[in-house]
Parts: C-alpha cells; sequence; structure tokens
C-alpha cells in the first residue's frame, strides 16, 4: 500500500532568507543584479545574475572553476531546498561546455544547458532531486525543471524523484535512473514528466505513483505502481495493463516540443522553436540537429518583476515575444497574444498572480503560439479564468501550426489565498496541452487553504475541437476536474485527486448526485479518446463523503477510455468512489482499495 502523497503531510513554511538585489546574500553566492534592460541579448556576467536575463538568471561557463560553480548551485539549493511556498525563484544556465559539478535541484529552480543540443552541455555529476529534506518523502517535490543536458552520473545513477510540476526534457543521462527518493524514509514519490529524452540504462520507477514518457528512448524500464503511461517511447514495456499497469501506445499523433533559450559563440541569446512532428517516436535530436526556427533575443520582451501588465501589453501590441526572468509577477490586467506565432516563455517557474480578478493570459483564436514554464496563480477573492486560449466557439482550423502549452501551472491557495471559477479554458481549436498540473491546494501556509478559503470550480474546460494533451494533472477542485466539451478531443494520461477537504456531502453534490467526477465528457460529445487515467480519493475530515463515478462520459462508441482506475486511500469512515465510470466498476471505499478496467465505451467496460 502507497498512502495518498499528502494524507498525512503539510505544506513546510517558506524559509526566510536575506536578498540582496533579489539573490541570496552571503559570501559564497554574489549578486551582480543589474536594472538595464539586455540590448542584444548579450551576457557579460557568467557565474553571476545575468545583466541580459535579470538577476535570478545565474549564467556558468567555462572560465569559472568547477569549485567555484559548485559553491554557486550548493547557495542556492540551501535556500530553496525546503522553501515549498516562498518567492524565491531561480535558474541555473550553462554554457556550452564540461562541467564537473553536482547540482541538488530545489523549488522553484530551473537548471538548464543553453545549447542547441542536449551534448553542448555535459554534467559530470548529478542533477538530483531527492527528499530528505521530508523525511525521505518526494510526494511533495513540486516546482522545479530541468532541460537540455547531458548527465554523466560518477555512480551511474541519476535520481529524479519528483511528483507534479517538475518536467525533465530534452535530457541524455549516460546511466541509469531512478524515480523515487533515497532512504532513509518511506520513499514515496507522486508523479512526473519525461520529454524528448534518453536513459541510456535502465528506468527504474520504484515507488512512483503514476509517471508518463512521452517522445523518450530508454534502454529498460522497470517498476510499475498505479498507472505508468508511454507514448511515443523507444524501449518502453509492452501494453500490460492492469499487471502490471502499463499503458503503451506506439507513436504520438502530434507534438512539438518547448522552445529552449540557447546562446551562440557571440554570447548573444536566441529561443529555438522546434518544428511540428507527427506520428513520432523517439527525440528530435537523435540524428542531428532538431527542426525549427531561432528567435533573437532582441525580438523578446525580458520581463522583470515589477513589470506592469501594461509595458507587458505595449511590447506584445508591437509584435514582441515575452521572456519572463524568474520572480512574482503582479498582474492586474490579463495579458493578449494577438500575433500568430508569438511566444511566452517563463525561467525559473515564473509566477503570474492575478490581482484584480482578472485572467492573467488571453490568447486569441491564432496560430502558432507558445505559452510555456509559468506558474499561474489566483490573488483575487475569484478569477473567473486564470488562463484563456480563443474566446467562444471557433470554425476556425490550426491543425498545420497549433497553440501549444508546455509546463503550464496554475495554483490556487498554497502560498497566497485566493479563489477561481477556471483555471485553464481552451476554446480554440487544434490546441496541444504538454504538462499541465492545475492544482488547488490541499495544504500551504496558514490561512490559505480551505473549503472556502481557496474555492475553484474546474481546473480545465476544452471547448474546442481536436485538442490533445499529454500529461494532464488536475487536483481537488470542488466541481467537475475536466470538463471536455469539445469533439475528437485526446488525452494521453490523466492523474487526479479529489478535494479532500468536503465538509459534507451535501455541500458536494448536483441534483440527485453524488460529489462530481474528476473527468466529465460533455453529453454532446460524439468522438473523445482517453489513454491511462487514474483517479484518487482521500476524505480527510472524517465526514463518510462519496462520489458517485471518477469519470463520467456519454453512451456512445465514439467515446473510448482506455486502461483506467480509481484508488481509495481512506480510512474506514472516510467514503469513497461508488463507480469507476459512470455506473460500471467496482467501489474503491473505506479503506485503501485499488480497481482497475482495461477500457469502456457505449456503457460497456471490460476488465
Amino acid at each position: 500500500m502507497i498512502p495518498s502523497r499528502r494524507s498525512v503531510l503539510r505544506g513546510a513554511a517558506a524559509a526566510s532568507v536575506p536578498l540582496i538585489g533579489g539573490v541570496c546574500a552571503g559570501p559564497a553566492f554574489a549578486s551582480a543584479a543589474a536594472s538595464d534592460k539586455p540590448r542584444n541579448g548579450h551576457d557579460g556576467h557568467d557565474g553571476h545574475a545575468s545583466s541580459a536575463l535579470g538577476p535570478n538568471v545565474l549564467v556558468f561557463d567555462r572560465s569559472m572553476s568547477d569549485a567555484a560553480i559548485q559553491a554557486k548551485v550548493d547557495a542556492v539549493f540551501a535556500v530553496q531546498e525546503s522553501n515549498q511556498f516562498g518567492d524565491e525563484r531561480f535558474a541555473l544556465a550553462f554554457k556550452p561546455g564540461t562541467y564537473t559539478v553536482d547540482i541538488n535541484v530545489g523549488f522553484y529552480t530551473h537548471v538548464l544547458g543553453l545549447g542547441a543540443s542536449p551534448s553542448d552541455v555535459v554534467i559530470n555529476g548529478h542533477v538530483t532531486v531527492d527528499a530528505q529534506w521530508f523525511d525521505g518523502n518526494g510526494t511533495q517535490n513540486f516546482w522545479r525543471a530541468a532541460e537540455n543536458l547531458t548527465i554523466v552520473p560518477p555512480d551511474g545513477l541519476e535520481r529524479w524523484a519528483v511528483s507534479q510540476a517538475a518536467p525533465m526534457r530534452r535530457v541524455h543521462i549516460k546511466g541509469n535512473m531512478t524515480l523515487m527518493p533515497s532512504p532513509p524514509g518511506n520513499q514515496w514519490s507522486s508523479g512526473g514528466f519525461l520529454a524528448d529524452s534518453k536513459v541510456d540504462g535502465q528506468v527504474d520507477s520504484g515507488s512512483q505513483q503514476q509517471w508518463l514518457s512521452r517522445n523518450d528512448t530508454f534502454g529498460s524500464w522497470t517498476g510499475s505502481n498505479w498507472n505508468m503511461v508511454f507514448v511515443g517511447t523507444e524501449g518502453a514495456p509492452a501494453q500490460s495493463f492492469p499487471a502490471p499497469p502499463m499503458t503503451t501506445v506506439d507513436r504520438t499523433p502530434v507534438t512539438r516540443e518547448k522552445p529552449f533559450l540557447t546562446v551562440d559563440r557571440h554570447g548573444d541569446y536566441q529561443v529555438f522553436v522546434p518544428a511540428l512532428r507527427t506520428n513520432s517516436t523517439g527525440t528530435t535530436w537523435a540524428h542531428g540537429p532538431a527542426r525549427g526556427r531561432n528567435i533573437a533575443l532582441s525580438q523578446f520582451h525580458v520581463a522583470r518583476p515589477g513589470d506592469s501588465a501594461a509595458e507587458i501589453n505595449q511590447a506584445l501590441a508591437h509584435g514582441k515575444n515575452v521572456l519572463f526572468t524568474p520572480g512574482i509577477y503582479d498582474i492586474s490586467a490579463p495579458l493578449r497574444v494577438n500575433r500568430p506565432g508569438t511566444v511566452v516563455l517563463g525561467l525559473g517557474l515564473a509566477t503570474l498572480r492575478s490581482t484584480h480578478g482578472n485572467t492573467l493570459i488571453e490568447v486569441a483564436d491564432i496560430a502558432g503560439a507558445t505559452v510555456a514554464g509559468l506558474l499561474f496563480e489566483a490573488a483575487s477573492k475569484h478569477t473567473p479564468v486564470l488562463l484563456r486560449v480563443g474566446h467562444g466557439k471557433s470554425r476556425k482550423r490550426h491543425s498545420a501550426d497549433p497553440t501549444v502549452l508546455f509546463d503550464v501551472v496554475a495554483r490556487i491557495g498554497g502560498a497566497i489565498a485566493g479563489g477561481a471559477g477556471i483555471s485553464v479554458q481552451i476554446d480554440s481549436n487544434d490546441v496541444i496541452a504538454d504538462h499541465l498540473w492545475l492544482w488547488r491546494a490541499d495544504h500551504g501556509l496558514d490561512g490559505t487553504v480551505g473549503w472556502t478559503v481557496n474555492p475553484a470550480d474546474t481546473g480545465i474546460v476544452v471547448n474546442g475541437d481536436h485538442v490533445t494533451a499529454y500529461g494532464l494533472f488536475v487536483e481537488h477542485y470542488q466541481k467537475y476536474e475536466v470538463l471536455w466539451q469539445g469533439e475528437h478531443g485526446r488525452t494521453y494520461f490523466f492523474q487526479n485527486e479529489h478535494p479532500y477537504d468536503v465538509p459534507t456531502q451535501s455541500a458536494w453534490r448536483h441534483g440527485s448526485t453524488l460529489g462530481y467526477a474528476a473527468y466529465k465528457v460533455g453529453d454532446r460529445v460524439r468522438e473523445h479518446h482517453a489513454w491511462g487515467l487514474g483517479s484518487y480519493c482521500f476524505f480527510n475530515l472524517r465526514a463518510n463523503i462519496y462520489t458517485d463515478a471518477a469519470y463520467e462520459v456519454p453512451d456512445t462508441p465514439g467515446v473510448v477510455f482506455t486502461d483506467l482506475m480509481t484508488v481509495c486511500l481512506n480510512d474506514e469512515a472516510g467514503g469513497g468512489i461508488l463507480h469507476c465510470i459512470d455506473k460500471a466498476g467496482d467501489p474503491v471505499q473505506n479503506g485503501f482499495g485499488t480497481y482497475f478496467m482495461k477500457s469502456y465505451s457505449n456503457g460497456v467496460g471490460s476488465v
């Protein structure tokens, strides 16, 4: 049995950290913060805060000793290891070269190579996420990232023991990889995302509860728990759900990879935007340079904390892209993305807070836009929608150049009290969602969490047609957590927890239906497919709470769910999930239990 990742856990208070110019004070961590905006994207302060990229991006090159780099990396980790709800944000950026360092990756820390290929930045050492800050429990290892590196662990083992909102992308690991924390402790971990990456050796999932690998290449894979999903992954285990619970889809139907920052030999920065791929397997870079286009940093508004919505919108209106450097941004009006192909990219888990009940970003019904690497947070009593793509039902198709959301995180409560209606709403057609964690907080700082303190209705509403989601993590919302009303939708991997803090059954029902389904396909939808879904319950107030079904779909042959399961983590008085999908499937209730179903369509389930 593996308990819910937060059933006995609560968030640690944010660290109190002295700052100088937005970076940590201390002898091993010198700041070279500059107030000037970049003119040509050139960085002349390697190993310190970059004048081009703001005070919380530390750029390293081979002019620095490994010992000096190690000291700075360690100083960031000392601040961020347990800083779960703090305001500090960092990016550790490595120019092309080989480095002998060990990088422990804490909260709100983004490790990135600045080469055109993962082989351009080699870390002879570890890039590690562990959980000794929390007694070996990795189930709160959120909000961190690593990308565009080659990692050569000296002992042959890379450890990436993460839960939600901790993507690893475009990484080559020359060794084995484990997805669970090191001993001592219970060594739990709970969900992750790996894309466009290669592991030469074996990946061991260990205690990892669920995982999505997309367009990866593995030497081999071992281990399973509840819900392991592989899409377009070479070396993936064979389809075997539910014993063991492996869901394997041979090819990725349509995707493009997340844009990433690079630097050339002159020290000038660009953002590389990979090209669209269809029916793909493996990485973009296995057989040479990836296809795509470069955008010079001079074509970006490089945002710093303190920039106003008006200032950013003016840059967008003049045709600029936006690069958010690490930090907290108080946004009082929607940022409007109206130009096709616009890139909005965050570094270091840059966080946008809605301060006036406003949508944070509104993407028009356009082709080829990117929103990536941002945390959207409700800082108002009620924000109707945090992120919106399109505005109302549209007949426009964008299949040749879709808008894509990468590593989008929404948070209601936890760090600050706030409320929301919908975290993400997709009205445009052909949008791709590539790794979303939408979270109504179940734990956090005092005064930020409670049934009426951080209310939120729905994680994501999809009204557009032909929308595809890879890695949809949606948790603790108070109504339908996913409401999919568009046609021809596809989801590859879904992970969910129902709200923990339901006070009474009467507070969580609609009509004669107990609770809400975690994943609801609209009654009028005629075609929808989903693979690899898990929904869990843990009602922590001992109020005997039930939901009628985890998944709810119309009875029609075109709506097909493949490899779905439920988990109950309550004690004997907690309640549970009465059906897996619609009226099909056994209950999981009043004690630990799991239920697995191979497929469901047109009112018929197969176990």
